[in-house]
């Protein structure tokens, strides 16, 4: 069976977004392939991040998991800080890839230019580094990300490329990034020109908002000139964005929205119909995550995820280890 491997790094509050474009399309792996979600917490420690948030963040994330469908006998859910293999491997194939790579990296581009250029940590900078040891650990033949980790997964296929032609022989499996045909980007509801961020009260809708609140917030969200519905990015962004949430909760193409929809002619109808569809999903979603957070289940869950990865992980590392002449007792 080919493997799946995706993970979310736990920095900030989930949106609607992170659910549309991740949590929600987790589980459509878990029958086809062998399935591995982790929480990516030492992806966390690459930007300032305070400790008490990072660790109940992480335990939200493990609670929208299995809120969203994730079952743990069908996928193996785990910590990324649990299987010291992807720290030992990063060592490894940190050698591999280029600065040259590395700072072109459009992400590391565009966090860095925000920050005091000499208080940037090598974490930051070598974070594709990292992730490649995530997929190549479990020789992932699938990674799903949204489209901002796109460029990451490609320089990892680079690496096997470089890797297993330096030692000819095939150690790395190829992976390939998936993104979702529907709902890979959505927007801020507040400014459709911005990515939904975990970071914009207004124009986020927060996975733990309340429905009231969520409702209000699709309300007041910042449309376009007419009142026509129709999908048009350029010159409708507002409402585009709104119908994209619309198809992807509704597992429909924007082509049967647009039919859908073309007879409305007032915002206000056609946002109350998304509403109405946003808390359709979210509710029934917040009520399995109350039920889960208040029980043992995630310790349990990450206890014997840690030890279903780590078999993994160990394995694929060991061979690493002897590929690259480091010596290995045998056991």
């Amino acid at each position: 069976m080919k493997r799946s491997l995706s993970g979310i790094k736990p920095t900030g509050n989930l949106t609607l977004g992170n659910y549309i474009g991740a949590l929600r399309n987790f589980k459509n792996y878990q029958d086809e392939y062998e399935n591995f979600i982790f929480i990516a917490d030492l992806h966390a420690l690459t930007l300032p991040i305070e400790p008490s948030f990072l660790r109940n963040n992480t335990k939200d994330i493990v609670a929208f998991y299995l809120a969203a469908g994730l079952d743990p006998e069908k996928t193996t859910i785990f910590l990324q800080s649990d299987v010291s293999a992807h720290s030992e491997l990063n060592s490894i194939l940190i050698n591999y890839l280029y600065m040259g790579e590395l700072s072109r990296m459009t992400q590391f581009k565009d966090k860095s230019q925000k920050m005091n250029q000499n208080a940037i940590g090598l974490g930051l900078f070598a974070y594709p580094v990292l992730m490649c040891a995530d997929i190549l650990l479990y020789n992932a033949d699938v990674v799903p990300v949204g489209e901002d980790q796109k460029q990451h997964v490609e320089l990892c296929r680079d690496l096997v490329h470089r890797f297993n032609n330096r030692y000819n022989k095939e150690l790395f499996t190829m992976p390939t990034p998936v993104i979702p045909k529907i709902g890979a980007r959505i927007m801020s509801l507040s400014d459709p020109s911005k990515k939904m961020s975990k970071s914009d009260p207004k124009g986020d809708i927060f996975l733990k908002d309340d429905l009231n609140i969520i409702r209000k917030k699709i309300m007041s969200a910042v449309t376009d000139t007419g009142s026509d519905v129709y999908y048009d990015p350029i010159n409708k962004p507002g409402i585009s964005n709104l119908m994209m949430i619309y198809a992807a909760l509704s597992d429909k193409t924007i082509e049967e929205v647009n039919e859908q929809f073309k007879d409305i002619h007032q915002y206000g109808t056609f946002k109350k119909i998304v509403a109405d569809k946003v808390i359709e999903e979210i509710g029934p979603f917040q009520e399995r995550y109350k039920a889960i957070i208040n029980s043992d289940l995630i310790d349990k869950v990450l206890e014997e995820g840690a030890k279903k990865a780590s078999y993994v992980a160990n394995k694929t590392l060991s061979k690493v280890k002897k590929t690259v002449g480091l010596y290995v007792r045998k056991k």
